[in-house]
């Protein structure tokens, strides 16, 4: 295996063949890479994280924390106000409501520096191949600014080749937007559909739902989006009869150019163009990587690349999620997103705990996951523009961690990723949170909220508007959680002791939905390298594809027949 996956530890001097060896790997041998000062450059260990001492010293404080002594009277509110950190785009992050104290962020900060989290982080964005089971490095952090030194691979500049096909959807979007890429009948085209599924669909999705009342009173809305994802046929033909055919565009994504999902669903929506008389060629453009059957075809518009190096559930940042998002509200909006998605990942270079919301929000979970033995976690955002968001944080987290093997393919002795559920308040407090308040299971939760509305639409009653009574709504619910109250009647005793915390912002903008996604990304990045997992490979969904091939093709026996047969296939 190679010395990025080793259990090698350079530091304060490095042996010159090994250095060479090293850069040849980082760089794939391109000579024109510019090299990382070796006297400096510590090549991280990677080991289990049940081998470290200082989970060691963090196992021994289970249970160190009385949330609901802490949180309450004036201490609670001295912790409030002390127990936060600043985000980019002008986001918090308070944990004032978590079961952490300075002993308990003492053995965090060990636990990071002995795991040597940020020098992980650090060879991740120099180009070190990271993701142990595909043998590819990890770039979408690239994607959004240079943190590094410049990655090349067989003489490409991988962040000059992102920017281009960033500059490639925003022309693209430019002439659509001015009326001169046209239907065929010279009328400009009014919806956008995305056709994709999993990482090609959850987070455009959700990114294009968080922004779109902000678009529209910003007067940055340019085009309706819509998307279609599932291969049942009801998602297809549901889109499609909403849209007006001849002045909608559609987006093929998939990298491979193979995804039977997406190209069912390319094929549904060909087939509905032509019986409307339309030439599909006209109304498709492609994003895909340069070797697929899609990249050259003349079946679409135009073709926007991605690579190997951008796992499918980040990259909302690449033309995934450019192309879909610079047509709907333009390419500067899309722009802010990134730049708010910079900003933050420059925070999660911070070595210091404290400074580092990312790296802090990661540990607390792996102590709560790891040593409190919470199975699940709740990701409550009090917005209803981000009623997409935990679906998109969902996959992102749980289809990066949930992993049972080591980077080596060695078991664990130790629970990795947690369940990831969530709903928008106040919508989930009359739905699920019955369980979260008095349920025999303790589900850690975060919340997100805004002071202010995207809209700036409400209206006052009863002495307050309805964005107060949101916020108001969200407080309460912290505290609720944390403190409980108590009561004779069983049933309506509240036993409290249920961590949170919560990002606060002043509005949803493009910026910080930016700042929140690079957040929840480099927070399961940490938890992996914690955890000692590969977050960037998805083996997990590949086995129900094979059988699902099988199936289609006839070629079944036992209980997979017989369920075939009840199916009607």
């Amino acid at each position: 295996r190679s010395l990025v996956g080793s259990e090698m530890c350079i530091r304060d001097s490095i042996n010159p063949l090994k250095s060479l060896f090293f850069f040849s790997i980082m760089t794939n041998g391109d000579s024109d890479y510019t090299p990382i000062d070796k006297e400096e450059y510590i090549m991280a260990t990677w080991k289990n994280l049940d081998t470290l001492s200082s989970y060691d010293k963090l196992s021994g404080l289970k249970n160190h924390v009385d949330i609901a002594t802490a949180m309450s009277g004036e201490q609670g509110g001295e912790r409030v106000k002390n127990y936060s950190t600043p985000m980019a785009a002008g986001l918090q992050y308070n944990y004032a409501a978590k079961e952490v104290d300075e002993t308990v962020l003492t053995a965090l900060a060990e636990l990071a520096d002995e795991a040597q989290l940020i020098d992980k982080f650090e060879e991740l964005y120099n180009g070190a191949v990271i993701n142990t089971g595909e043998k590819r490095m990890v770039l979408h952090h690239l994607a959004r600014t240079q943190l590094g030194n410049p990655v090349v691979v067989d003489g490409v500049d991988k962040r000059e080749f992102y920017v281009a096909q960033q500059k490639k959807a925003a022309d693209f979007a430019n002439k659509v937007h001015a009326g001169e890429i046209v239907n065929e009948a010279g009328k400009k085209f009014t919806t956008v559909v995305q056709i994709g599924i999993g990482g090609s669909d959850l987070g455009p999705r959700a990114l294009y739902i968080a922004l779109e009342n902000w678009a529209k009173a910003n007067n940055t809305f340019k085009m309706e989006a819509k998307f279609i994802s599932n291969v049942d046929p009801d998602d297809a033909a549901a889109v499609l009869a909403s849209v007006d055919l001849a002045h909608a565009l559609f987006i093929v994504v998939s990298k491979s150019g193979t995804t039977l999902e997406t190209l069912t669903n390319e094929a549904f929506v060909k087939d509905a163009l032509t019986k409307a008389g339309l030439n599909p060629s006209k109304h498709m453009l492609a994003v895909t990587s340069e070797t697929s059957p899609l990249a050259k075809s003349d079946e679409y518009l135009t073709a926007i690349f991605m690579d190997d190096y951008i796992g499918g559930r980040y990259s909302s940042v690449s033309g995934v999620g450019g192309a879909i998002l610079s047509l709907a509200f333009g390419p500067e909006v899309f722009a802010e997103l990134l730049d708010g998605a910079a900003a933050e990942d420059k925070l999660a270079t911070n070595r210091d705990l404290l400074k580092n919301p990312d790296m802090l929000d990661a540990l607390i979970g792996v102590y709560e996951r790891n040593v409190q033995g919470y199975p699940s976690t709740a990701v409550l955002p009090y917005s209803q523009a981000l009623s997409r968001f935990p679906a998109h944080l969902q996959q992102c987290d749980m289809e990066s961690n949930g992993k049972s093997v080591n980077r080596f393919g060695e078991p664990v002795d130790y629970v990795t990723g947690p369940v990831i559920f969530g709903e928008p308040g106040t919508n989930g407090q009359h739905s699920f949170y019955q369980l979260l308040h008095q349920g025999t299971d303790i589900v850690p939760l975060q919340f997100i909220g805004f002071k202010n509305s995207q809209l700036g639409v409400d209206v006052d009653i009863e002495s307050s508007t309805s964005q107060q009574k949101l916020c108001a709504n969200v407080a309460a619910q912290i505290v609720a959680f944390a403190c409980g109250k108590a009561d004779d009647n069983r049933n309506k005793n509240f036993e409290g002791g249920r961590p949170s915390s919560i990002i606060i912002g002043d509005q949803l903008t493009p910026k910080t939905l930016g700042a929140l996604l690079a957040h929840f990304e480099n927070k399961v990045m940490f938890q992996g390298f914690a955890w000692n997992v590969n977050s960037f490979d998805q083996e997990g969904v590949q086995l129900g594809k094979v059988l699902a091939k099988r199936v289609l093709a006839h070629e079944t026996d036992g209980a997979l027949k017989v369920f075939s047969d009840l199916l009607n296939i």
